[in-house]
């Protein structure tokens, strides 16, 4: 029985070639199915965000008059008197803003179903590659315009109040004018802090590991050409 040789033994294995795992087309597909979990993640998110603002709006149409009366003390600290006029006015604007504010939500949630259900027939690598790459804009779009809805409520609100006052011919107290810039100015930053923080957290997650999911794929492409 020959002689059992550990050194010579430990050298012939390390000299087998080693077999990949996966090739790049079980890669691509686990890459793919993993893109589309992402997109139909993101999907969702905004499905139930749309359905939390409609809920959210179909309890004001059925209480109402908190948003108006909050504002209505607002102006009263001001000087100004509340009419019909003035109140049919705002609650005309804010429920315009809500409005445009569920079209856009509605709208992004038909394009993310629109990239998920394009992502899960997808079979051309540079197809998936530009599928996630507008999804990704998609996604940053969506936040950008939902954080300009807020500001653009915020400027109309507080156009209002000035129109609101100047209709009366009010000159509020410097001090009073001050408090209330201070308090828009703050709940603006609150806001649009609070709204980026959510984004960050909730979307960030799934689209930095969208981002791995890209690079591997562009790889793959670079060793496909």
């Amino acid at each position: 029985m020959p002689e059992f040789d550990l050194d010579n033994f430990k050298k012939t294995w390390q000299e087998q070639p080693v077999q990949e795992k996966y090739d790049n087309t079980e890669i691509l597909q686990m890459l793919n199915k993993k893109s589309r979990n992402y997109v139909k993640y993101i999907f969702w998110i905004s499905v139930v965000e749309l359905l939390f603002f409609s809920g959210i709006g179909l309890f004001y149409i059925i209480k109402g008059g908190d948003e108006s009366n909050s504002f209505l003390k607002l102006l009263e600290r001001l000087g100004a008197q509340k009419t019909p006029e003035i109140i049919a006015n705002f609650d005309t604007i804010y429920f315009a803003i809500k409005i445009l504010s569920l079209l856009v939500t509605a709208y992004f949630v038909f394009k993310f179903y629109q990239n998920y259900h394009r992502i899960k027939i997808e079979e051309n690598l540079k197809g998936l590659i530009t599928r996630i790459i507008k999804f990704k804009k998609t996604v940053n779009a969506f936040i950008l315009i939902s954080i300009a809805i807020l500001l653009a409520f915020i400027i109309t609100f507080t156009a209002f109040i000035f129109y609101a006052l100047n209709s009366q011919n009010i000159e509020p107290k410097g001090s009073d004018l001050m408090i209330v810039i201070a308090i828009i100015i703050l709940s603006t930053v609150l806001c649009v802090l609070l709204i980026w923080l959510y984004y960050k957290l909730v979307y960030g997650i799934i689209i930095r590991k969208l981002d791995k999911n890209l690079k591997q794929l562009k790889e793959i492409d670079s060793q496909e050409i």
